[in-house]
Parts: C-alpha cells; sequence; structure tokens
C-alpha cells in the first residue's frame, strides 16, 4: 500500500494556505487550503483498494512458430475496484494481437471478469507467461495497492518445419529392419544378382528360368532392408544474428526436419548439441524420440564458453558407428570446424549443411569493409576445401531457398564426389 501523488498534493495546497495565513496574518487564506483538507479526510476515511487477484487462460500450451492461441483474462475481486489498472507481462517473442493486455477496470465486490485475448508465437522456445502487474485505486483516488503475480504456464513454441522430398542416403546400414537397401546381399525384396544353388537355400528363391536354361538349379540375391544411424550435429559455439532471426534459428529449424523425416522411415536418429554446453541424446527410434529432440532443441542456445573442446568430451554411445553424421554449422568457430574434420577421421559418414552467417551480416559500405568481407568469403572457402578434398559435402543454406533444395546439392555431391574411408 502506497500513497498517490494526488494525496501528496493535496497535502501540500492544504499545509501551504495555512502556512500563508500564519505567515501574513490572513485567517481567510485557510479557506483556499479547506476543500483540500477535506478531500483528504474523507477520501482517506474510505475503504483501502482490495487486493485483486489476475490470472491468464490458454486454450492450448503447444504451438508452432506463427501460431495464434486464444485465452482470457480473468480478474477477481474480493472488494470492489473502483479503478484496476492490469499489465500483462510477455516475453519479446509472444505478442498479442487481439485484444488489450493492459486493460482499465472497474469491478464490483466479489465480481469476476473474463478479457479475451490472442497471442502470437513469433519465435521456437520455451517461455513461461501469466506475470501480471496490477495497480488498484480507492474511490478518492489518494491510495494505491501495487501487486505483482506470478503465472506458472509454460508454452512451448515448436520450429517450423521444412518438407523433404528425399534424404540423404547413408553409405552404411545398421542390422535392423528399415527403409535402405543394405549394400550386401541377404534376406530382402530388392534384386541383387543370380548365383548358382547351395544346400539351405529357399525352395521359393529359384529361379526357374535359368535354371531350366541352365540345366542346374540357380537362385536370387536379395538387397535387405535396413535402417541406419542418423546424428544431427548441431554446432552451438556461435550465432550470427540479425534482428530477427540467425543462425541458430536456422540450425533448430533443420534438425526438427530431419529428425523428422527419418523418424518416419524408423531410422534411428541422435541429437549432439555441440558448444558452450554440450548435450547429447542416445539414437533411437519411434515417435518418444521426435519429441526428445524437440524438448532438446527448445533448450538449445548459444553460451559463450572459451574453453577448448573436441569430441572426446562426448560419451562413445551418443556417436554410434557407420552413422550418418549430418552437421548444421555457421562454421564460424575453430572447435566445431575441427570437431568435424576429426569426426571424418574417425570414419564418419560426415554431411555439413552451413548455415550462412553472411545473410545475417550488416553489409558496411566502403573499400575496407568490402576487401574484409573478401578475405572473410576467402576464409570460407578454404574451410569447406579442407571438407570436400576427404570426401565431404559442404552445402551453403541462407534460409531463403528451401531445405529440400539444398538436400538434393547434397545428394549430387555425394553421387560423384570421391569418397575416401579415414
Amino acid at each position: 500500500m502506497r500513497h498517490s501523488p494526488k494525496l501528496a498534493l493535496y497535502a501540500a495546497f492544504a499545509a501551504c494556505s495555512f502556512l500563508a495565513a500564519v505567515a501574513f496574518g490572513r485567517p481567510e487564506l485557510v479557506a483556499l487550503g479547506a476543500p483540500f483538507a477535506l478531500a483528504l479526510v474523507v477520501g482517506l476515511s474510505l475503504p483501502a483498494p482490495a487486493r485483486v487477484a489476475a490470472s491468464l487462460q490458454l486454450e492450448r500450451l503447444v504451438a508452432i512458430e506463427g501460431d495464434e492461441i486464444d485465452g482470457q483474462l480473468v480478474v477477481k475481486a474480493p472488494a470492489a475496484a473502483f479503478e484496476l489498472q492490469l499489465a500483462l507481462i510477455l516475453p519479446d517473442e509472444v505478442r498479442v494481437v487481439d485484444g488489450s493486455s493492459r486493460p482499465l477496470l472497474r469491478l464490483r465486490g466479489g465480481e469476476e471478469r473474463s478479457l479475451p485475448i490472442r497471442l502470437i508465437c513469433s519465435r521456437w522456445g520455451g517461455y513461461r507467461v501469466g506475470d501480471f502487474i496490477l495497480r488498484a485505486r480507492d474511490r478518492a483516488g489518494l491510495r494505491l495497492r501495487d501487486t505483482q503475480s506470478r503465472g506458472d504456464l509454460l508454452i512451448r513454441v515448436y520450429p517450423q518445419t521444412e518438407r523433404l522430398r528425399s534424404l540423404v542416403r547413408p553409405r552404411e546400414t545398421q542390422p535392423f529392419a528399415g527403409h535402405w537397401v543394405a549394400r550386401t546381399a541377404g534376406e530382402g525384396i530388392e534384386f541383387a544378382d543370380i548365383r548358382a544353388f547351395v544346400p539351405g537355400d529357399r525352395a521359393n528363391r529359384i529361379n526357374w528360368r535359368t535354371s531350366a536354361r541352365r540345366q542346374e538349379l540357380y537362385v536370387n540375391d536379395q538387397y535387405p532392408e535396413r535402417n541406419s544411424d542418423v546424428i544431427i550435429f548441431l554446432d552451438s559455439f556461435a550465432e550470427a544474428r540479425g534482428r530477427e532471426a540467425g543462425t541458430l534459428d536456422l540450425a533448430v529449424r533443420a534438425a526438427y526436419s530431419l529428425s523428422e523425416h527419418y523418424l518416419a522411415t524408423h531410422d534411428r536418429v541422435g541429437l549432439v548439441s555441440f558448444g558452450g554446453l554440450v548435450r547429447w541424446l542416445v539414437p533411437s527410434s519411434g515417435a518418444t524420440q521426435l519429441y526428445r529432440i524437440v524438448e532438446s532443441l527448445l533448450e538449445t542456445k548459444v553460451a559463450l564458453s572459451f574453453a577448448w573442446k573436441d569430441i572426446s568430451v562426448l560419451p562413445p554411445r551418443s556417436l554410434t558407428p557407420q552413422a550418418l553424421v549430418i552437421a548444421l554449422s555457421p562454421l564460424l568457430d575453430e572447435r566445431s570446424v575441427g570437431a568435424l574434420l576429426d569426426l571424418r577421421g574417425r570414419g564418419f559418414d560426415v554431411v555439413v549443411i552451413e548455415l550462412s552467417p553472411l545473410a545475417f551480416a550488416e553489409r558496411e559500405r566502403g573499400p575496407t569493409a568490402e576487401l574484409a568481407i573478401r578475405l572473410w568469403r576467402l576464409w570460407r572457402d578454404v574451410q569447406r576445401l579442407r571438407y570436400e578434398q576427404l570426401g565431404v559435402a559442404v552445402v551453403e543454406w541462407d534460409g531463403e531457398q528451401p531445405l529440400a533444395a539444398i538436400m538434393e546439392e547434397v545428394k549430387a555431391f555425394r553421387r560423384f564426389a570421391r569418397y575416401t574411408s579415414a
């Protein structure tokens, strides 16, 4: 409870009129301050402003970037509130598109009022909402009661997904049923070759046409359908960011899209967030793994760290043998660049999607700035060449073109590139 500036103003007028009457010996001057003194006496005798409770109710707590969420501001006053100012505190990524977050109300004693409101979520992440600042005044406006309430609603905003027409084929598969055709023959449905019959072959695999022509039994060999392990490698050492988006936003969107599509083909997907804070998810399959990955992505952020880290900080289970590693990196930090080269040196199948920081860099005019940009581009070309010499596909993505086009470029490079085992 505190006094409003109005009370101090009334008290000042009443005191000044009394002092003037004493100083000048003019009792009639007291009449000038009498109305203000009377207002103070009557106003302070009125009931103090009541404590008001407010809460935010939303129809759902899960959304996708750009979604709108309908809700209600519920305000309840145990006693009459003649002037109530309400302010809903929201994070920068959550805005009001319909309704008011700062309404001015008048409530009767015991009245509960609901005000419709609509929020829009502009960026992925987890946001706690429902914090309020309330200011209630008494009938005379002389006393104020400021109340703060803390909300406990957590909105999870998932990143938007990119449509992918096809996925990058892993070079090696795992010994479990899946979507990819294995390189070695076995039990499957894809035709591989014809060979002579040996004891133990099944009768339904006999190629009767070839056997009749050659007068001895021949059987068909098939390629089995296997799954693969895919590791999404998220570089969170550094970020190039503009006013509304950055390379980390592109990385999270791509990681979510790739995880969703690979899990849909029964592959096992893992996640490694390699940066100032190192997190990982062991490869697994199913819808539960997708939710684990999404929740981990929502917690991803760039953490400043000067400690030198390499792949040895990751547990062995987070990087399974013969896994396809899809790295999402702006290639700004030498630690992440060296870690990816280390992975390739250990025999992992690595693909690098370079999240172009040039799309978020502020351009300055002048010969010095142009020279700096040219030198930076040359340095990045050298980084790409280091990967390409090892048979690693490096494709630049600025967020303007769809991710599906980038994946097609990766497939084209892997189709014609020379792949050398480490």
